[in-house]
């Protein structure tokens, strides 16, 4: 089996399950249990705050805040808007976003738009300088900025740092939030409430974080027992929180290593006809989205799972629906209908790369002849 669908989930690490069986088997205890077993709970998840907050900063000085435990990436998105947005009037203030955020951040921008609030979605598009021109749309009214740090269709990244810099410089009151899911571990983050999600990184489903910046006050999305300093009422899972630390300290994708990877793939298309390429050098080497005209992308992705080779057609999430995003991104409608996406980990080879072309060349042969 070649795997090279990582941006739609990956393995979990060897690490990150022996973490999580490690917690599952010895310390099982609710974290809100003043007895040993709760208390040995209560260390994990202290410890692992510690390393994510080390770690989302990129090796810097810890992010200046606090880390809210969530069970993955749609959930820190939708804490991050709705949370912080619950406070405003519609009709007095303005969100300024993109044409390319997941559907975890659009549909709640949706919503914001049916209670009317005003929203601006740039398109990349549009734009020689991307970062420039969101940072350009902030203006006194600006409640809230939040943009994806990279793309997962096509690895399409923004400045995430001079962004917020930026903002805050323009308008400090603005909150900055960033969806990390695609970015975490791999690019300079910053932000007021930044999303991550663990199955992204070799930890498994079901776990995620969102980092809230000392000071910024958020509404909780759930009622209980008061859990996470009230912002998220549940009991911990403990055992996931456990998996997810040692993911991060474990991770090991290497951006010189992607790059390999992506320079062996660019130059094995060249060698096909008809091939146009969706990710350019704006985008982290780690995904690679690319058209194989003439071939639709449903056809070329089973064609490759029969030789046991799995990448996608898209995000995961959208179950084969037309991207708006490659749109956004300046995509024909033609080239969408055949792209693919392929995003590596680190236990990817260029001989994977090199099976892969190998496959696309044959399935080229015999649907275009």
């Amino acid at each position: 089996m070649i795997y090279l669908d990582n941006a739609a989930t990956t393995k979990p690490c060897e690490k990150c399950v022996r973490a999580v069986n490690e917690a599952m088997s010895e310390s099982f205890g609710n974290a809100s249990s003043l007895h040993n077993l709760g208390t040995s709970s209560m260390q994990i998840m202290a410890r692992a705050k510690k390393t994510l907050l080390a770690a989302v900063t990129g090796g810097k000085s810890p992010f200046d805040g606090n880390v809210l435990f969530t069970s993955g990436a749609t959930e820190s998105n939708n804490t991050a808007l709705l949370g912080s947005m619950s406070r405003f009037r519609p009709n007095t203030l303005k969100i300024v976003s993109t044409a390319i955020e997941h559907p975890s951040v659009s549909k709640v921008l949706t919503r914001f738009e049916e209670d009317e609030f005003e929203v601006l979605r740039l398109a990349p598009k549009n734009y020689e300088d991307f970062t420039g021109a969101l940072i350009d749309a902030v203006d006194e009214n600006t409640a809230l900025l939040s943009a994806m740090a990279v793309n997962n269709e096509t690895g399409f990244q923004i400045d995430v740092p001079r962004l917020y810099r930026e903002v805050k410089r323009k308008n400090p009151k603005t909150i900055v939030h960033i969806d990390a899911v695609q970015g975490f571990l791999k690019v300079p983050l910053d932000g007021d409430l930044i999303s991550i999600s663990g199955h992204k990184i070799h930890s498994t489903k079901g776990i995620g974080a969102l980092f809230i910046r000392k000071g910024e006050n958020i509404l909780p999305l759930l009622s209980g027992g008061g859990q996470q300093n009230n912002l998220r009422s549940g009991t911990e899972p403990v055992e996931l929180i456990a998996g997810l630390e040692a993911a991060v300290k474990a991770y090991h994708g290497d951006r010189e290593k992607f790059s390999e990877l992506k320079k062996c793939l660019l130059e094995e298309l060249s060698k096909l006809s008809d091939i146009g390429i969706n990710s350019d050098d704006d985008c982290i080497p780690n995904i690679v989205n690319f058209s194989v005209r003439g071939v639709r992308s449903e056809i070329m992705l089973h064609s490759l799972e029969e030789r046991g080779i799995f990448v996608s057609s898209g995000s995961a999430c959208s179950r084969g629906k037309k991207s708006g995003v490659l749109d956004a991104l300046g995509v024909s409608d033609k080239d969408a209908d055949c792209a693919i996406r392929v995003s590596f980990s680190a236990e990817n080879t260029p001989d994977d790369v090199r099976a892969l072309c190998e496959g696309i060349s044959k399935t080229i042969e015999r649907v275009r002849r």
